[in-house]
């Protein structure tokens, strides 16, 4: 292992300097960044006066961490949310189970049954005897969560539907697919926000109302869905022919062709690019600020804005971006995993 690392890093003269410079340019910025985020950092104290050192003033985001986690979600009902994400958790260990009987009817029934029963149990009323908390109340890393994964459950069926229908020998089926993959892949995502939030009012009939999340939470989904139905086609187009042609041959009907053998085989080459988009939608979740929906960037800017805490604009930024990255990064990793157990399933 070591000689191995000694032939990477120092094969030649000019790769040991190379490797030494990097080296040097490392220590200098992680030495005092350490400094900064550990050694000197205020850990203790219920105010801004309590941080006299030099470094991080964490006592802010240990004040302020309800908020970042859940907005002005009522104290009280916070439970809620923690149900909420315990059971998209276990849902999640549940469908990772290898070994999962009837692993199709589970998943089914879980893609109908947790969405709608975790916005009813955020949301509450509708007769369950909850309180209702109204989304503008909503806010921090429960809503960033609660857009990528709702918006994220409309884009994946979406755009496997949108993917389909651009391979499709109908030219009618074609023709709308391509028109609305290229128009929301030609928009930017910030102006979809905009419209989506002041412009869908203006056109619904009067006396119906769609919820300014649900208007983020569509707009996010309609551009994802694009997106994601490109790279859904990239793996549908790097099978070959003869599978489907050979299906025919068998009489299968399209859809049993499509979801027994096509797109279970278009999907795992797909993986890595789809999951690039639940990253991008995870981080362009940020967006919707320009709407007043305070997620968890929006909510750090938002108690930057306490005259008690002025000046801790370095403190906000830093923990809320290491949480986009501790999430990016596991998404990542998962789809690493994923593609190494699908490598070995497949035999290769």
């Amino acid at each position: 292992m070591i000689a191995a690392w000694r032939q990477r890093l120092f094969a030649t003269p000019l790769d040991a300097a190379i490797t030494l410079v990097c080296l040097y340019v490392v220590w200098r910025i992680s030495v005092p960044l350490v400094h900064w985020l550990l050694l000197d950092a205020t850990w203790n104290g219920t105010s801004r006066d309590d941080c006299k050192g030099a470094g991080a003033c964490w006592v802010f985001v240990r004040m302020r961490f309800g908020q970042f986690m859940y907005g002005q979600y009522p104290l009280a009902e916070r439970w809620r949310v923690d149900l909420v994400g315990a059971l998209w958790v276990l849902a999640t260990v549940v469908l990772s189970w290898r070994g999962l009987p009837y692993r199709s009817a589970v998943t089914l029934a879980t893609a109908i049954v947790l969405p709608p029963l975790g916005i009813v149990l955020l949301h509450g009323g509708w007769g369950t005897g909850l309180a209702v908390v109204e989304t503008r109340e909503w806010g921090g890393l429960m809503l960033t969560l609660f857009l990528t994964v709702y918006a994220g459950l409309i884009a994946v069926p979406l755009g496997i539907l949108l993917a389909l229908g651009r391979r499709s020998r109908l030219p009618l089926i074609r023709f709308i697919s391509v028109v609305f993959i290229e128009f929301w892949r030609g928009v930017p995502i910030i102006t979809v926000i905009f419209l989506a939030s002041l412009l869908l009012p203006l056109i619904v009939p009067t006396g119906f109302d769609v919820d300014r999340l649900a208007r983020a939470v569509i707009g996010l989904a309609f551009v994802i869905a694009a997106y994601m139905a490109e790279a859904v086609r990239g793996g549908l187009q790097a099978l070959p022919e003869g599978q489907s042609e050979a299906a025919q041959a068998l009489g299968l009907g399209y859809w049993r062709i499509q979801r027994m053998i096509v797109l279970p085989q278009a999907l795992r080459i797909a993986l890595p690019a789809m999951t690039n988009e639940f990253i991008a939608l995870f981080k362009n979740t940020t967006l919707v600020l320009i709407v007043s929906i305070f997620d968890l960037l929006g909510i750090a800017q938002a108690a930057l804005a306490d005259p008690a805490w002025v000046g801790m604009n370095m403190e906000a930024y830093v923990f809320a971006g290491a949480i986009y990255w501790f999430v990016c990064f596991g998404l990542s990793q998962w789809s690493r995993l994923r593609e190494k157990r699908l490598q070995v399933a497949h035999g290769r």
